[in-house]
């Protein structure tokens, strides 16, 4: 459920950066601008909840709320006690899944990576849930994995998971 949670310290190949991006949504209603720090990598989620969002697995980076910048109209759902999800009620385009406090408000951006161009050559960081991964996506690479039960061990979930 927290995709770039599993691991959120930087390799040394890849540092944060601080570099703005600007992306937007399929039909473009909706931009987002990040100017200020990121984590330049990719993060997957297979949990049942993301497939079900998504139809096969979550990625996402993560960016300080600070640093991001919305225009134009957005949808949220509130998809657990502890995060919501965010799209584009013109075109569907999945914006963003983030943790929320108890007021509501985003503890960090957990932005889709395919809305900005310069994400296209940012590597896998992490890959939570593998476990859960449908045989359709394997994921390839050297990156931090963890399944179900290891997650689940040090970070909030929906009971079941959508069993």
């Amino acid at each position: 459920m927290q995709p770039t949670t599993a691991e959120s310290a930087p390799s040394s190949a890849v540092s944060p950066s601080a570099s703005t991006l600007t992306g937007h949504c399929l039909c473009g209603a909706v931009t987002i601008t990040v100017a200020g720090h990121h984590d330049p990598r990719v993060g997957a989620c297979h949990c049942r909840m993301c497939q079900r969002w998504t139809g096969g697995l979550l990625l996402c980076f993560t960016a300080d709320v600070p640093a991001v910048t919305v225009t134009g109209e957005v949808a949220r759902y509130r998809s657990s006690s502890f995060a919501e999800r965010a799209f584009c009620p013109r075109c569907g385009s999945h914006l963003w899944f983030n943790d929320v406090d108890d007021a509501g408000q985003p503890k960090d951006y957990e932005l889709m990576p395919g809305l900005f161009d310069a994400a296209r050559p940012w590597p896998l960081r992490s890959e939570i849930y593998v476990d859960r991964a449908m045989a359709a996506v394997p994921l390839a690479g050297d990156h931090r994995r963890k399944t179900r039960a290891e997650y689940e061990a040090d970070n909030p979930f929906i009971e079941g998971d959508l069993e």
